[in-house]
């Protein structure tokens, strides 16, 4: 199985006391995340699979981040910014779903996912804003191995 973790790109503040009572779900991304989320999906609408199901958090960035691929997406509410990486690893049964899975999402869930899939501790592994992780599950001698495929960063690409 393959599991591409994409974080959202850089999304604006709310500003401290917020007199519109703005929801966190609400916040869009900035003029330089709108650009992050374009050459991140550039790079991806190569690189994924026809078949590739994508799921994104609820949240306004994620989805505007997801909206730069182009493709077919559903949102999640399981991968909302207080989600378990317990929560997005169940949505996308990992390591039994046969089709390659790309999930839009927020830190620290992503980070958590990938540190408990490598066995590392969650503090170690923080993701950058528009970043993506791609893992693979795999069997080898009988034991499941998860294996880093590619890191990349839209300031790289």
């Amino acid at each position: 199985m393959d599991l591409i973790l994409w974080r959202h790109a850089e999304a604006e503040d709310w500003p401290e006391g917020d007199p519109q009572g703005g929801s966190d779900l609400e916040r869009s991304l900035t003029a330089r995340g709108e650009k992050q989320a374009a050459r991140m999906a550039n790079w991806l609408d190569r690189q994924l699979p026809e078949g590739a199901r994508i799921f994104v958090s609820p949240a306004r960035r994620c989805e505007q981040t997801a909206l730069a691929l182009g493709r077919k997406y559903k949102i999640r509410s399981e991968l909302a910014p207080d989600a378990t990486a317990a929560q997005l690893l169940e949505l996308v049964q990992w390591p039994l779903s046969k089709s390659p899975i790309l999930v839009v999402g927020h830190q620290p869930i992503l980070g958590e996912t990938i540190a408990q899939l490598l066995g590392l501790q969650a503090s170690e592994c923080p993701v950058k804003k528009g970043a993506v992780w791609w893992l693979r599950s795999r069997d080898r001698e009988g034991h499941n191995q998860t294996v880093v495929v590619t890191v990349q960063s839209p300031e790289v690409l």
